[in-house]
């Protein structure tokens, strides 16, 4: 990992956000550059001090979702990692769906969390260990009830795009490595995701290995 990753904290419970914080300034060539506790916190800070690294809980005051979407959209070059005891399955598709690219459950190793901005800043996607198989297993149970059972063949493009969402890009940066706009990203993923009967970018990403549309 660089060394001095700029890593911002938002979270409405006081005593764990200065806990955290204090952990993460011990850590080597990590910088606590902001703290908050809420949605609307979290966009200020990234609009002002544009971290590296944002990572937030879920339940909070504000639309979180929307604030993850909304810097996924307007700032991709911060990478967005949810650290919630909210483990339910919905929780964290719709937080992948958004734009995070890391998912960790409270209650675990601290460490944990200090592997999940290793993992974003080298552009990979990161769910939390113990929770990695029912996220798994979670979107095998739907590709099973969706019946795709006759092959699927995809575009020299649809397959590019959906190499680049393996290594967990934006529509932005896949727009910029494609040489196209996002405009024409977006409407590749809507296609990707009625081919594929997917409802996010990680089912697109499951199904489409699923039925080996990226083997040929």
């Amino acid at each position: 990992m660089r060394n001095s990753v700029r890593v911002a904290f938002v979270d409405d419970h006081p005593v764990l956000l200065k806990g955290m914080s204090a952990v993460f300034s011990c850590e080597p060539g990590l910088e606590i550059v902001a703290e908050g506790g809420s949605a609307d916190a979290a966009l200020e800070i990234v609009e002002q001090q544009l971290p590296d690294v944002l990572i937030t809980d879920l339940s909070m005051p504000g639309n979180v979702f929307g604030a993850i979407a909304e810097i996924s959209r307007n700032w991709p070059s911060t990478r967005v990692i949810v650290f919630t005891a909210f483990s339910s399955l919905d929780s964290v598709l719709k937080a992948l769906d958004a734009g995070a690219t890391g998912f960790v459950l409270k209650g675990g190793r601290v460490e944990e969390v200090v592997e999940a901005v290793e993992a974003v800043m080298r552009s990979e996607l990161y769910i939390t260990q113990q929770y990695a198989g029912q996220v798994l297993g979670g979107l095998r149970s739907r590709e099973a009830r969706a019946h795709l059972s006759k092959a699927i063949r995809l575009s020299m493009r649809e397959k590019q795009i959906v190499a680049h969402l393996m290594q967990a890009r934006t529509n932005r940066e896949i727009a910029s490595e494609l040489l196209i706009s996002e405009k024409t990203v977006k409407y590749y993923m809507s296609g990707l995701m009625t081919k594929l009967n997917a409802r996010n970018r990680l089912e697109v990403v499951f199904a489409a290995q699923k039925n080996g549309c990226l083997d040929s």
